[in-house]
């Protein structure tokens, strides 16, 4: 086994292989970018180097760089982990000229693998069954075209290179391939310098269904079962689960054993992933194999109480595999959610934010790989820190486990209860929403169940219960009266009741007003009373309250008679105001206090400028000065966080003047476009 090996990652996956390297007496090294100087990864490992800027290209992707910092250190092994180089042949190559061990299979198997239409290839001649489509190198428009008429719409435009979800557009009829092929380069050109795209035929309404497989370099091969990561949005994975609850025993043996022959065809080495597309009659078609760990593996160490990790060091020291297929256990079910900073009502788009707040339901790194429990937590990142837009957006992992899908999937839900996040926008709700939606919870689900459902997944503002309100505005009193105690403690007078924040009136009924912003609409509650009890003035008439808040937020109230335990946080947000959150169980809440009202564009008929909603870079400028356009017309395409967002014109009206040019790089909140509806000239 090794004694020292160096990481050539970042954030949950790079702490998550630390914590299996710790346990088997490993020495680690981590490498940073400028921005990641003081991340929770750096910080955990024995020994960090600084490898160069914030973006990747500068630092998490330099070979040459990365190769040269475990030659410094000593390390006699490197772990790529997942994205940045873990699927670069290059990585492969340069650690076997340095006579450092790579955790990954051989370069060959990588660069087979690393183009899909090479992949299909491969796999066709292996009697591996494939989806149907054309991935000649002949890239005429027109003969591409003709190609998938013969195929058949719906089409899907792929990436050849990479993955991630990134790359991928559909078109439905012939009229949307021209620009799904355009935009499937675009951003394949960007995330992986390589335009080059394939067209397959889109199963409608498939289970994705993943085989992970092991093998070593004794010609010993095994598969761990399958995951479902049907759960999708925007062609990337959101909710996992092992075992698939779709898959038969008999179907299950046979995906093995052709993931199996999948990994030696190509002298596969290490942990990979074998995707597939399963139709609903369990009809499967070769997609893709990932060389590498993958993002949802805590699933499988769940069921089989293994961890991979581990696997994949014992297998680049040499050694054989720890089990043969008969003795590898599948007990229970495991599920896991990705906690993201993005923002599900604006099509999720990634948002940036310092974490001001980070409760999780159990310590990160604390249950260890392999361990069947309710909950665990991986993450890479602690209260304060900041989400890079360099980076994926990714905050955490939430993995339960139970003795059968039902017992997991409350587990999850309980564990996504209990996390509480402040400073940024996330999806925490919106995952809750999923584990909790009917046909989740029936087994009712394939890659289309996000947008089938987004409605239900993604309601439309309503006004907070009277309920929600009561706790808020309870909330805010109560922590000013703690604030207001303090204060009084180090004051000349400690009984004086000028120092309470009670609403003291002299010769009057204590009384006070809290103004909160729901849904950009300002509520008046109106206090009467207290400190014990309190009546809150609501819109739906008044209520009772009383109550006590720790300082750690949980809220014990009695609203109108019934006794509620809520957990409240607030936070002061960058443009001076106050945003409170208020959790009761599965439900959350979000207020504003004294907030200004501010919007970035103008309502719908009025003048305004369409700004950033992210740093990025500029890739496509779609509009030009004095433009006529209608509602909805893409004006800018900004790259930010590997993944492309439209500016599109909010009304009908005209482009009075475009500020950015293609390539640039903006900051959030810049303006990109100053734009005149109609009618407001």
């Amino acid at each position: 086994m090794f004694d020292r090996v160096l990481i050539a990652n970042r954030g949950e996956i790079a702490c998550r292989i630390i914590d299996t390297a710790r346990r088997l007496g490993i020495r680690t090294v981590a490498v940073y970018s400028e921005v990641d100087v003081d991340a929770l990864h750096v910080r955990l490992a024995d020994e960090a180097y600084p490898i160069g800027a914030a973006a990747a290209a500068d630092s998490y992707l330099r070979v040459h760089t990365i190769v040269e910092v475990a030659r410094h250190s000593g390390a006699q092994a490197i772990h790529p982990g997942y994205g940045f180089l873990s699927e670069n042949p290059a990585l492969a190559e340069a650690c076997a000229a340095a006579d450092i061990a790579f955790v990954g299979p051989p370069a060959e198997a990588i660069r087979a693998m690393g183009a899909k239409d090479q992949a299909r290839r491969i796999m066709q001649d292996a009697e591996v069954p494939v989806v149907p489509g054309y991935h000649d190198d002949n890239r005429d428009l027109k003969v591409v075209t003709t190609q998938a008429r013969l195929i058949g719409f719906p089409i899907m435009v792929k990436a050849v290179a990479g993955g991630g979800g990134r790359g991928i557009r559909v078109a439905e009829r012939e009229l949307d391939l021209t620009e799904a092929i355009a935009a499937a380069r675009r951003e394949a050109q960007s995330a992986f310098g390589d335009d080059r795209v394939l067209i397959e035929k889109l199963v409608q309404r498939p289970r994705h269904i993943e085989v992970q497989v092991f093998t070593d370099t004794r010609g010993n091969a095994v598969h761990l079962y399958e995951r479902d990561c049907s759960v999708q949005r925007r062609h990337q994975k959101v909710i996992e689960e092992a075992p698939s609850p779709a898959v038969s025993p008999a179907l299950r043996a046979e995906l093995g054993e052709t993931a199996i022959a999948a990994a030696q065809a190509i002298g596969y080495v290490g942990a990979g992933t074998v995707e597939f597309i399963v139709d609903h009659e369990g009809t499967y078609y070769f997609m893709e194999m990932n060389t590498r760990l993958q993002v949802e593996h805590p699933v499988t160490e769940m069921i089989t109480g293994l961890d991979l990790v581990e696997w994949q060091f014992r297998v680049a020291a040499g050694e054989a595999l720890p089990l043969p297929q008969e003795s590898i256990p599948l007990y229970g079910h495991a599920v896991e959610a990705r906690l993201y900073a993005e923002d599900p009502a604006q099509d999720f788009l990634p948002v940036t934010g310092t974490l001001s707040r980070l409760r999780l339901p159990v310590e990160p790194g604390s249950i260890p790989a392999g361990t069947r429990v309710a909950a665990r937590v991986d993450c890479g990142v602690v209260e304060g820190d900041s989400v890079s837009p360099h980076y994926d957006p990714m905050i955490a992992k939430l993995i339960s486990w139970g003795r059968d899908r039902a017992e997991a999937v409350r587990a999850l839900s309980t564990a996504l209860s209990a996390t509480q996040i402040g400073g940024t926008t996330t999806n925490l709700a919106f995952l809750g929403a999923i584990l909790r939606h009917p046909a989740y919870d029936m087994n009712e689900i394939d890659t289309g169940f996000i947008e089938r459902h987004r409605e239900d997944l993604i309601p439309l503002p309503a006004p907070a219960p009277a309920l929600a309100l009561a706790l808020a505005a309870l909330s805010v009193l109560l922590g000013r009266r703690r604030t207001a105690a303090n204060a009084a403690v180090h004051s000349g007078d400690p009984h004086s009741p000028w120092d309470t924040a009670d609403g003291w009136r002299l010769n009057d009924e204590a009384h006070d007003t809290i103004t909160l912003i729901d849904n950009g609409a300002p509520v008046a509650i109106g206090v009467r009373g207290g400190p014990h009890p309190l009546w809150l003035d609501l819109p739906d008439g008044e209520v009772e309250a009383d109550g006590s808040l720790s300082a750690d937020g949980r809220l014990r109230a009695t609203v109108a008679g019934i006794a509620v335990n809520a957990t409240t946080f607030c936070e002061t947000l960058p443009s001076g105001g106050e945003h409170i959150t208020i959790s009761v169980q599965e439900s959350t809440w979000h207020f504003g206090l004294d907030e200004p009202l501010a919007a970035s564009v103008a309502d719908e008929g009025e003048s305004g400028w369409l700004t950033a909603p992210m740093p990025g870079r500029i890739v496509r400028v779609l509009a030009e000065d004095g433009a006529k356009v209608e509602r909805g017309t893409p004006l800018m395409i900004l790259e930010a966080m590997k993944m492309e967002h439209t500016i599109a014109a909010p009304a009908a009206g005209y482009v009075e003047h475009v500020n950015f040019a293609l390539g640039d790089w903006v900051s959030e909140g810049e303006v990109l476009v100053d734009f005149v509806a109609e009618g407001s000239a």
